[in-house]
């Protein structure tokens, strides 16, 4: 059940398919204008690209399957729970407008008030082709319509509306983004208990993007995710560190908007195992790694022969994922068989730097029988053909950082159970930009405009 889960999810992370529907927006008319309640600042606007924005992410790779963050959106603003996509750069609420198909969610739909995005907005064309547009003229409502592998899917329009954001400068600022008000949803059992995803794929329409153009923050942001459980993602560039991470340019042959990188070889215990010339996705989508049939297989006989003569034997009645291991007695840590697996890592080509290691901590886990479970699956099998992802398991107590701005990906040992300390101000033993964005501190006034 749980590797069901667990394999489809990645699957609607990495397939998705963005279309245009000309779904009729129920409740809303395409010549309704965004109304805005403007409201005074706390404090003035964040200097351009001068600040960035931090958040408290929750869940885990097993047995959850996924990491999710809390946004506000709306004035007053309401508290949404968001699955963390590197995969998809659409994001997107359940809404009542009304509501057609709606999933049960931590919080009621949004509710949308005549902020609908028209087909003239350039966002709006963002997310098709000029050869798929099936606007019939400018003012028309923009719709979408987001379709998984899995057989699930998303339809809705396109609106506008604030994020109320406590920048790393004290700004406290609600600026007007566009996003997916999906009012039709069709979901397997795999979807994740959220209100919708935070879509941070390398696209126009992507939060990030957006906060970038309006000149708020840079086109940077990051992710560290803990094995603990929970930790922390950000945009802008303030949290990069400048030591000790490691930079490799994004494939220019990436698939778009996916975060690719150059071509690797697989090491195993340091040593070539002659797999070259894999190229990596990058996507916080996917709970596990896969690897294509060839590297997979490959991995997992030179695991099975290093095993042999060691007390772990297969387990064929645990069907937490493909392949677990059973010791003499039920297991509660990896760091329990540590010594019985060797790390792996991946050397790109590109780069003539650290490799980005994965410990047997980025490849396996403990399932609920006590079992060790190998937390790389078969991306053929799974529909990916020869392509090989590295998901949330593998990027665990690491802080990945996705720049735009230099078309590069970066990574860094970091414990990700600690929030960054990005000022001095302190509420409640977080500080005050971080504890803002996770509703700690008092309600406060917003600049909703720019």
């Amino acid at each position: 059940m749980d590797d069901k889960r667990k394999r489809t999810r990645l699957i609607v992370s990495f397939s998705l398919i963005v279309f245009i529907l000309c779904a009729t927006f129920r409740g809303c008319s395409s010549a309704i204008t965004q109304s805005r309640n403007k409201k005074k600042a706390q404090s003035s606007n964040p200097n351009r690209f001068g600040s960035s924005a931090v958040f408290q992410v929750w869940g885990n790779v097993y047995p959850d399957g996924y990491y999710y963050v809390t946004l506000n959106v709306g004035n007053p603003a309401k508290p949404y729970h968001l699955d963390i996509d590197t995969g998809s750069d659409l994001t997107w609420l359940q809404c009542d407008a009304p509501c057609v198909h709606c999933f049960k969610a931590p919080h009621p739909p949004y509710k949308p008030k005549n902020n609908v995005v028209f087909c003239k907005d350039p966002l709006c064309a963002s997310i098709y082709s000029s050869k798929s547009q099936p606007c019939k003229k400018p003012t028309d409502q923009c719709d979408y319509g987001v379709e998984y592998a899995d057989q699930g899917s998303s339809l809705g329009v396109l609106v506008k509306d604030a994020f109320p954001l406590r920048f790393t400068n004290g700004s406290l600022f609600g600026p007007p983004l566009v996003f997916g008000c999906g009012y039709d949803q069709q979901i397997s059992s795999s979807h994740p208990f959220t209100d919708g995803v935070l879509g941070l794929g390398n696209g126009k329409i992507s939060i990030v993007s957006q906060l970038r153009d309006m000149g708020l923050t840079r086109n940077v942001f990051g992710h560290c995710l803990s094995s603990q459980g929970g930790g922390f993602l950000f945009f802008g560039d303030d949290l990069v560190p400048s030591q000790r991470i490691v930079w490799m340019p994004m494939s220019p042959n990436s698939l778009e908007k996916h975060y690719s990188s150059g071509p690797a070889e697989l090491l195993f215990g340091q040593q070539s195992t002659g797999l070259k010339g894999l190229y990596m996705v990058f996507d916080s989508g996917s709970s596990y790694t896969y690897f294509s049939s060839l590297a997979y297989k490959s991995t997992l006989s030179l695991l099975t022969n290093d095993l042999v003569g060691k007390p772990l034997k297969v387990a064929n009645d645990d069907h937490t994922l493909p392949i677990c291991w059973k010791a003499a007695k039920p297991l509660k840590s990896v760091q329990d068989v540590k010594n019985y697996f060797k790390p792996l890592a991946l050397s790109f080509t590109n780069i003539q730097s650290v490799p980005l290691e994965l410990p047997p901590e980025a490849y396996l886990i403990i399932s609920e029988h006590g079992n060790v479970c190998f937390g790389i699956l078969n991306g053929t099998e799974a529909g990916l053909g020869n392509f090989n992802l590295i998901g949330d398991i593998s990027m665990q107590d690491k802080m990945v950082v996705y720049d735009l701005e230099k078309q590069q990906i970066g990574w860094a040992p970091a414990n990700c159970k600690i929030p960054p300390n990005v000022d001095r101000d302190y509420d409640e033993g977080f500080s005050q930009p971080y504890a803002d964005n996770l509703g700690i501190l008092a309600d406060h006034g917003f600049r909703e405009e720019l």
